[in-house]
């Protein structure tokens, strides 16, 4: 019967590709028509990138329209601050890859579909799990013909932070908590603007700024739950401290013509206690969505599916469910660089990003260049740019 997957995001495509790529018979289910969503994880890190260049897409990846940041840095009033250097990272990639999610995904899928055992099904989106004998064998899923069924050997969740398929197995997040939500929108970028992207901090206020080439791709960064009282505060609200904090794109603030113009991301940070069922493995945002803090959700997305892969792909192509320790060996070596991911996410969102929404922190008391302090570095550089556990490909083509 396969493998059915729910969730045509970084961990459901990545998994898709690998499982086809070792000869298992596979379905991705997307529930919208297309990828093209904007506002979404964008950051392609070292870790997925050694993963592009092992299943040789590398080359294909860099002809996509990016952006490379080496350094990452922060800006205060009263200057830039450097927070991290990857130019010593080990392997051959130093550098954070900025690139739209929706061509991250069209590749991916379109290396996935070269492959006779791959199935993709648009617009089709999960609904309920098919049960027997006290394990999952397959989904139910819509489409614009109507409902339809899947059964399949193992049924995997990767259909994000509200996944459907989770709530349906009874499976529920622990909530470890955030302090902020993020307000996306995007502003048209000049000739003369600065190159890289940043954090700009100030009192009580947080904005990053991405370079997207032709636009800045804007996160102001709000008090949780804070999105209502900013909207009925008027455009304004959002205008201001937007001309405050980048001055140079004061002039350009008039094109949030309303709050239309504008995405909010309720941000959260939860993880399951429990991946699996007989039958039904959760990975990626479905299994631990991650804070924006550092931007490595797409990465540690990327990396659950790779460890499914190298775990599973063997003994799927036998064509017969697993027993459920095999599902567990998942949730075993992917359950270690959750738990720290999430634990430097939590330390940088409570001793740093909540004191500035309430005026807690100066960022004028750090060093100038924190890429100075070797061990610091290191550290710093390797968490975003590898992760705690990267993940190599052992499944190979059959």
């Amino acid at each position: 019967m396969g493998t059915v997957i729910a969730g045509g995001g970084p961990a459901g495509a990545m998994l898709a590709l690998l499982l086809a790529r070792s000869g298992v018979e596979v379905t991705l289910l997307e529930k919208h028509n297309d990828f093209l969503r904007d506002f979404r994880g964008d950051t392609i890190h070292p870790s997925t990138l050694q993963v592009l260049d092992e299943l040789g897409l590398a080359e294909e990846f860099h002809k996509l329209p990016h952006y490379k940041a080496y350094n990452l840095s922060l800006v205060s009033d009263s200057g830039a601050i450097r927070l991290a250097d990857m130019s010593h990272l080990p392997g051959k990639f130093h550098y954070i890859a900025f690139v739209p999610q929706w061509d991250f995904l069209t590749l991916i899928t379109r290396a996935a579909a070269r492959y006779p055992t791959f199935k993709l099904l648009m617009n089709a989106e999960a609904t309920d799990l098919i049960r027997e004998n006290g394990a999952v064998r397959g989904l139910r899923y819509r489409d614009p013909s109507g409902e339809h069924e899947i059964r399949a050997d193992l049924t995997v969740a990767a259909d994000g932070r509200t996944s459907v398929l989770r709530a349906k197995a009874g499976l529920v997040p622990q909530d470890l908590g955030a302090p902020m939500d993020v307000v996306w929108f995007r502003l048209p970028r000049e000739p003369g603007d600065r190159q890289d992207p940043f954090l700009r901090i100030a009192k009580n206020r947080l904005m990053v700024a991405i370079n997207r080439g032709d636009y800045w791709q804007l996160a102001y960064v709000i008090i949780k739950g804070g999105y209502d009282r900013l909207t009925r505060q008027g455009i304004d609200a959002l205008r201001g401290p937007v001309a405050e904090l980048l001055p140079w794109l004061a002039g350009r603030t008039e094109l949030i013509r309303s709050f239309d113009d504008v995405s909010v991301l309720t941000v959260r940070l939860d993880r399951l206690r429990r991946w699996h069922l007989p039958g039904l493995l959760c990975i990626g945002d479905a299994a631990h969505a991650m804070s924006p803090v550092f931007g490595v959700g797409i990465n540690l997305a990327v990396q659950d599916a790779v460890a499914t892969a190298n775990l599973l792909a063997g003994p799927l192509r036998y064509g017969r469910p697993l027993p459920e320790r095999a599902l567990h060996l998942v949730q075993r070596r992917r359950m270690p660089p959750t738990l720290i991911t999430q634990a430097v996410q939590r330390f940088v969102q409570d001793r740093f990003i909540s004191p500035a929404l309430t005026d807690g922190f100066d960022p004028d008391r750090l060093p100038r260049d924190l890429t100075r302090i070797p061990v610091l570095n290191a550290l710093a550089a390797r968490m975003i740019g590898l992760g705690v556990r990267p993940e190599h490909l052992l499944a190979k083509e059959p």
